[in-house]
């Protein structure tokens, strides 16, 4: 299996494609055993060990690090309102790319700062945004031409929705300049572990499993009394931005990696 592996930047050598396979062999033959057709010691998936998974290779970025890729975003390409604007974005709230494509009007509050994030495992939930940001989000899809409630919010200068691929041409973009960007695979994912490492670093855990969006996956019990909420979640995006926000319950918070001004 490793040695038919597709080759990609952040390749493992199809270990976790080999755990995939297993996997789906596995659920399989437990249907087979399930429904009486054999024995559960007769199952073969069942006696290949999976590939033990290896620590992801993610880390945060540092400050002067993001300000270089912001840079090139900025000043490259050929919609840098667009590629700016989504980088603000997963910075902010540390959404996934699923999440940031999903988005439509409806889910904007201007008022309030808020996106309705529907992300993996049908997780719906408002995620706190810059008043800024909200507003350049706003203006952004009315320029383009977003109208119906439905609309997706995040569009190419010729009013169609953009896909996954703009990520793509992004990374691909900003990796031709930065070469330190392709060597190590950074892509959008990096941002929201970015954003969630600083807030886990100076609002605890509690805080950034809320802010990513963790709060309903199983876990200790412990988290039952550390669940944080919609506030304390605004209080730590507050002291990364260095904005006031609507749900804050204080602005008394140290700054985080600055999320670079739109163009």
């Amino acid at each position: 299996m490793t040695i038919t592996a597709r080759s990609r930047r952040n390749s493992r050598n199809g270990r976790h494609a080999g755990e995939h396979v297993i996997a789906a062999a596995r659920a399989f033959y437990s249907r087979a055993v399930a429904d009486g057709l054999i024995d559960a010691s007769a199952s073969p998936a069942h006696r290949v060990a999976k590939p033990r998974r290896l620590p992801s290779t993610r880390r945060a970025l540092t400050s002067y690090e993001l300000e270089e890729i912001n840079a090139v975003a900025r000043t490259s390409g050929n919609d840098v309102i667009l590629d700016a604007l989504l980088l603000r974005l997963h910075t902010e709230s540390a959404c996934r790319r699923g999440g940031a494509l999903a988005l439509r009007l409806v889910d904007l509050d201007r008022s309030n700062g808020l996106v309705r994030l529907n992300e993996k495992s049908g997780t719906v939930r408002w995620q706190p945004i810059s008043l800024g940001l909200a507003e350049h989000l706003h203006e952004h899809a009315r320029v383009r031409g977003a109208v119906l409630p439905t609309d997706q919010l995040l569009r190419y200068r010729n009013g169609l929705p953009i896909s996954s691929r703009r990520y793509d041409h992004l990374w691909k973009r900003i990796g031709e300049r930065l070469p330190w960007v392709v060597v190590h695979g950074i892509s959008t994912h990096w941002l929201r572990h970015t954003t969630l490492t600083w807030v886990e670093r100076h609002f605890g855990y509690g805080v950034a499993r809320a802010y990513a969006g963790h709060t309903d996956s199983p876990a200790s019990s412990t988290i039952t009394y550390i669940k944080a909420d919609l506030h304390d979640v605004a209080d730590a995006l507050s002291a990364m931005t260095g904005q006031p926000h609507p749900f804050a319950k204080t602005s008394e918070t140290p700054n985080g990696p600055a999320t670079d001004t739109l163009p």
